[in-house]
């Protein structure tokens, strides 16, 4: 945007852009900014010829008005491209490759080397046979996410930082009767005030929900106790402030929704001091990154349970938001939650301390938080914590969506803003570099890619076209779906073996009949649409038929369905007859909701955080969202005969022995056809035990087939005999909402 340029103004932008798009012209639009919203002027088009052969393409292109007719003056717009196509990248389907990999280019934070990293799959993690099967065969130490946060925040002594979507005071923490902890039974809310009343800087960043979009609210897509949280908080020496997400002043109008009314602060992090090694005095910073809110529900293990919790450590939590008029007095199923998250030690831990008060400063002033002067007289500089020998020593890089609308102190120069890969919209500067830490990790890949996240839809510019939607009204432009099956394409054509396991929730949560539900699972087909024909015609060209194509990209959900027991909790109500709590009930079942944020590439990468696969999370301009991308440089594919067998691996083996309820061999070989082929087989069968009329016994195993099939000409269709998700009258491919405008649902 330039300002005060009323004839021939000069921009001098320059952008790094990542393309996977089927186009025959790059354009350039010109729009007058007003105070809301802005004018079209023109578009200027370059075919996209000129510039595919390599070579710089520098000239001036005449700008035209929506019928291709110059406009007034015949005025024009001067431009520069250089387009590098995407095999000249070094590490082009070749992994990481190199120990000394520098990490994703032109972000704002850049990768770091010398941390430790704990992985967390679930809130919890039982003793039971299968965490000592990961311990015995040295695949996968348990790391318990909540112990570990109560631990951190019990000890520390300077600071404790919390950014969340939803922070509900109520929780504890500690809930395994097997592992207690003194002052474990205390709920969170009190922790923090103990700590505070203790001299802890304690400062809370907690969305303000403070959406006008009843449908949303009637969904029960929200529920985030952010009033609740800060009245309990009142007069104490906790800080908690309520953060509305303003992306630029509350202003802007798109898709008549106010952006200041939609869209959501949903970073998860706690950042706390802790003890240094070595019985050094000065102490160092650590923080915790991913998908798992401190709120009611969240709290699970491998187990999923549904109903055999209910008079234990799920009494007081019960988390049902799928049933309108759900309570613990009505019984269950709850909703079983699984999601992952991790602990940053070392440099990149004061990256994520950083992220935090660039917002507490852009969004509530430098009250309350310690200056870097001030932290320095009791916190150690960012040290690394292990050694470039140590072999279980990360390299980590943090990645945001993120404007300048929720963060203090982006660089003003274009020029600095394009090393940082910022991007200077209407005023605004935006990061998304989540997006690109995405994309260069499947342009890395090499083997295989497993993806677990709570939405999967994007690259709407390819879907197929239809009467009953603009296409170029959706704009979910992201484009993740379009990367990965363009990574499966280029191996098709190479001759190469790749497979891509993607997990997502069995439906959104949220009532699973209504219109925002519907409409999100209807972009959903459509994303999966677009893939599997883009995989299927990659296969016609190379003369290959009659192939399963899950055995290139393949869809699961999870599931779990309990055997009644005598021991169980006995609710004194029971759900209305006819509804789909009644109808729940009765058959024992339901989803265990998928709310992890996380892809693990090869077995060498990982990218663990908050952001979904949707455009909300990876905008920059709608949802704040944080991850972290990192690597251990001892565990690489290039680095051993065998396949990478450090903590990512380790992570992995435990989430699919966490789904499956089993282990096998060809686990250890994602990439090979009889992997593919023997997970889909095992979910097949799940699927079918989860779908029948009646069980016998509980569940064999949580990963269920995505109740999907894919037809001849590619069209996505629901299961036979399963228009409907079991116990409910909600369509599997969705609906098409009439009255929610996209930009609510993608």
């Amino acid at each position: 945007m330039v300002e005060n340029q009323p004839s021939n103004p000069r921009w001098s932008d320059t952008f790094h852009i990542y393309c996977a798009h089927p186009v025959s012209n790059i354009v350039f639009t010109v729009k007058e900014a007003n105070p809301v919203g802005a004018t079209l002027i023109g578009r200027a088009y370059l075919p996209v010829e000129e510039i595919t052969s390599g070579h710089a393409v520098e000239r001036w292109i005449q700008i035209l008005d929506e019928d291709k007719n110059p406009i007034h003056g015949d005025s024009r717009i001067h431009v520069k491209l250089l387009y590098f196509h995407v095999s000249q990248e070094i590490n082009w389907s070749q992994g990481v490759k190199d120990p000394g990999f520098g990490g994703v280019p032109y972000t704002f934070f850049r990768q770091r080397q010398g941390c430790r990293v704990s992985l967390y799959p679930d809130a919890h993690i039982a003793e039971d046979s299968i965490t000592e099967f990961l311990r015995s065969e040295g695949y996968y130490q348990p790391q318990r996410c909540w112990e570990d946060m109560f631990d951190a925040i019990n000890n520390a002594k300077h600071l404790i930082y919390i950014t969340g979507w939803s922070v509900y005071t109520m929780i504890t923490l500690i809930r395994d009767p097997s592992r207690p902890k003194p002052g474990g039974e205390v709920n969170l809310g009190e922790l923090l005030k103990k700590k505070a009343n203790e001299g802890v800087r304690v400062v809370m960043l907690v969305w303000d929900d403070r959406t006008s979009c009843k449908e949303l609210r009637r969904d029960g897509l929200m529920g985030t106790h952010d009033q609740e949280t800060k009245d309990f908080f009142e007069g104490t020496n906790v800080h908690c402030a309520l953060c509305p997400r303003n992306p630029d002043g509350g202003n802007s109008i798109f898709q008549g929704i106010q952006v200041s009314t939609m869209f959501t602060h949903h970073q998860k992090t706690v950042i706390v001091d802790s003890e240094s090694p070595g019985g050094v005095q000065k102490r160092r910073i650590v923080s915790f990154v991913g998908g798992i809110d401190l709120c009611d529900g969240r709290y699970d293990t491998r187990n999923h349970s549904l109903f055999r919790t209910l008079d234990s450590v799920h009494h007081d939590d019960f988390h049902q938001p799928n049933f309108p008029g759900s309570s613990i007095k009505k019984g269950g199923p709850r909703e079983p939650w699984h999601d992952v998250h991790c602990r940053l030690e070392g440099p990149v831990a004061w990256d994520v301390l950083y992220n935090f008060e660039q917002r507490w400063r852009k969004q509530v002033g430098n009250q309350y938080i310690y200056s870097i002067k001030e932290l320095d007289r009791f916190i150690l500089p960012p040290t690394e914590v292990t050694t470039s020998d140590d072999p279980e020593t990360w390299n980590v890089q943090i990645f945001r969506s993120i404007d300048g609308g929720a963060a203090f102190g982006f660089p003003e120069t274009k020029e600095e803003q394009m090393e940082l890969g910022l991007l200077n919209g209407k005023d605004n500067v935006i990061e998304k570099s989540i997006q690109d830490g995405y994309i260069q990790a499947i342009r890395r890949a090499k083997n295989f890619i497993y993806i677990e996240n709570q939405y999967f839809l994007g690259s709407s510019y390819d879907w197929k076209k239809t009467g009953d939607v603009i296409i170029e009204d959706i704009n979910a432009l992201h484009l993740i779906p379009k990367e990965l099956s363009l990574k499966i394409v280029s191996k098709i054509n190479a001759g190469e073996s790749f497979r891509v396991y993607i997990v997502i929730p069995m439906w959104p949560e949220g009532v699973p009949e209504s219109a925002s539900v519907q409409a999100i699972l209807d972009w959903q087909r459509r994303t999966m649409e677009m893939m599997y024909t883009d995989i299927a015609n990659a296969l016609t060209a190379k003369g290959i038929h009659n192939v399963d194509l899950r055995d290139y990209l393949t869809f699961f959900c999870l599931g779990n369905r309990e055997i009644k027991t005598g021991a169980e909790y006995n609710p004194p109500e029971k759900p209305d007859p006819d509804t789909d709590y009644s109808r729940a009930q009765q058959s024992r079942r339901f989803m265990i909701y998928v709310h992890s944020k996380m892809m693990i590439v090869d077995d060498e990468y990982i990218i663990i955080g908050s952001a979904n696969i949707n455009q909300r999370s990876m905008d920059g301009g709608r949802d704040t969202e944080i991850a972290m991308g990192g690597f251990q440089p001892h565990h690489l594919a290039n680095k051993q005969p065998e396949a990478p067998r450090g903590q990512i691996f380790g992570l992995r083996l435990a989430l699919w022995c966490e789904h499956l309820l089993r282990e096998d061999d060809t686990f250890l070989h994602p990439e090979s056809v009889e992997c593919v082929r023997n997970v889909n087989a095992v979910a097949d069968e799940n699927w079918r035990l989860y779908s029948s009329e009646s069980c016998a016994e509980d569940l064999p195993g949580h990963l269920l087939s995505y109740p999907i099939c894919v037809t001849s000409n590619c069209e996505i269709a629901a299961l036979p005999g399963f228009e409907f998700f079991p116990d409910t009258k909600a369509k599997v491919l969705g609906t098409r909402s009439e009255f929610l405008p996209p930009i609510l649902t993608t």
